[in-house]
């Protein structure tokens, strides 16, 4: 029985052909995330600006403006009512001052009104933040972001060479800014999962680029005469069978979660699929390309040898290099 192969051991795509290209548009769209990100802001959600956060379900049509109307209407101050799906909303309202009877009291009179003007209504949990750990969760939050980049940009450094620390650190550049801009431009909830998410992303961008990279490096030791976007597409054909079965898999997975999930995991779901493409993009259009550019060869890494016996190296076809 023959196995399967989704990439034939014979492909030889030109990636770096278009790596121009690609890398213009790539800088454009982080250019726009990062404006996209600043003008329209997050959708935070309560847990990064505190407060009362309820999810209710309603068994026919919705009028917004009238459950905003009847919330404001029961003393809550600033209540946001927000819609997150089919005839379901999500209303948030301020963390009322004092201890958790407070807090419980508040939650219970929010349930009891809307349970009173729609008595069909279904109100779920209600999630609690106070204002002074949101601030705190931002902060960790956005500094486990910054911390895990620059950290996986000094481990490549160590294990590779500069310019490959380079071009990882634009690569996890370019996946977390187009994760913000979509966002940014859904509207939505960004929350903690949300934090967990682009971590498991620039898990999944530096597994598959370091995975390149070390193909490279083999490379470079094997075939000191070829031209570096030759040998630069030849280590991305020869690491694309394993890009395509992977994320071929974890595309099946994360389809069937964003479309039969629950509700409370979609933006996570949403933003790991997401990743998954910008982070394979990346692997190849924004993290190579970096080397050539900053003038790595195939003499770059070979360490000096003495003596006039040293044999020459061979490519694996037996030809001289």
């Amino acid at each position: 029985m023959r196995l399967l192969k989704l990439v034939p051991d014979d492909t030889n795509i030109h990636f770096l052909k278009w790596r121009n290209v690609a890398m213009a548009i790539g800088v454009g769209m982080i250019v726009a995330s990062l404006i996209l990100t600043f003008v329209r802001g997050l959708n935070f959600g309560v847990d990064f600006v505190g407060g009362q956060s309820t999810r209710v379900e309603f068994s026919e049509q919705i009028d917004i403006s009238d459950i905003r109307a009847k919330t404001s209407a029961l003393g809550f101050g600033d209540a946001t009512v927000q819609e997150i799906g089919d005839n379901e909303v999500l209303v948030r309202t301020p963390v009322p001052e004092g201890d958790d009877g407070a807090t419980n009291e508040a939650a219970d009179k929010l349930k009891n009104g809307i349970l009173a003007a729609y008595p069909k209504a279904k109100v779920g949990s209600v999630d609690s933040v106070s204002g002074k750990v949101s601030g705190e969760l931002l902060q960790t939050g956005a500094l486990s972001l910054i911390l895990a980049m620059l950290a996986i940009s000094v481990y490549i450094w160590f294990r590779f060479e500069w310019q490959f620390g380079v071009g990882a650190l634009f690569a996890l550049l370019h996946d977390v800014s187009l994760t913000f801009g979509f966002f940014a431009l859904t509207q939505l909830e960004f929350n903690l999962n949300i934090v967990a998410a682009l971590l498991t992303i620039i898990g999944y961008s530096l597994n598959d680029t370091i995975v390149v990279f070390d193909r490279i490096r083999e490379n470079l030791k094997k075939y000191r005469k070829m031209d570096m976007t030759a040998l630069l597409d030849l280590s991305v054909n020869e690491t694309l069978a394993r890009t395509v079965m992977t994320s071929l898999t974890m595309i099946i997975a994360l389809v069937a979660l964003l479309l039969l999930g629950p509700d409370v995991i979609y933006g996570f779901t949403a933003a790991m699929l997401l990743g998954l493409f910008v982070g394979t993009y990346s692997s190849v259009y924004m993290a190579a390309p970096w080397l050539i550019w900053l003038g790595v060869n195939t003499d770059s890494f070979i360490p000096l040898e003495s003596g006039t016996g040293t044999a020459e190296r061979v490519s694996d076809d037996g030809a001289r290099v």
